[in-house]
């Protein structure tokens, strides 16, 4: 895997190596001992799928507040999606700031979120598919957002939003 730090400290966006030959490539997506060498959170509690039919849907800005704060990795692995993440860390250098990066099922990109980012995505073509692994379980009592188009941020989605959960229309403004 190549390992490519993004503007946000910690995040990094993960190429795979393919191994090619007659039948068409082998790749590793995912190496515990690659991670710790990166000092990443390599822990898994869970793995997620979201598959969504539209594109212009929109899922985010999601995060789990401490001490259940989550890494995710993050693959598409079939369609496309505009990934964003946002630095929440308060003593970060970073504080505030986003970075997006488009993952599809052609370019086999990850991206690695650390904890305490707020994420989302937007789909750019239908039947989308996105996995997740996460570093800690989902805990409804931690979980917390802000809505995609937080004057905060002034995130860039590059479509017309087509589809929006009502909760994440109902997250409070960012403070």
């Amino acid at each position: 895997m190549i390992f490519t730090e993004a503007p946000l400290k910690g995040a990094y966006i993960i190429e795979l190596e393919p191994h090619l030959d007659t039948r068409g490539f082998f790749a590793r997506t995912f190496c515990r001992r690659e991670f710790e060498g990166h000092g990443l959170n390599q822990k898994v509690a869970q793995c997620n799928t979201s598959f969504n039919l539209k594109a212009g849907t929109l899922r985010g800005m999601h995060f789990q507040k401490p001490p259940a704060s989550e890494a995710k990795l993050v693959r598409c692995v079939r369609g496309s999606i505009h990934d964003v993440i946002v630095d929440l860390r308060p003593r970060s250098a970073t504080y505030r700031r986003h970075f997006a990066v488009q993952l599809t099922a052609e370019n086999r990109r990850a991206l690695f979120i650390p904890e305490t980012f707020a994420h989302g995505f937007q789909t750019l073509s239908g039947d989308t598919e996105v996995e997740y692994q996460m570093s800690e379980f989902y805990d409804p009592t931690a979980s917390s957002g802000f809505r995609y188009d937080d004057p905060a941020f002034a995130l860039d989605w590059p479509l017309s939003v087509t589809i929006v959960s009502q909760q994440d229309l109902d997250w409070p403004p960012f403070l």
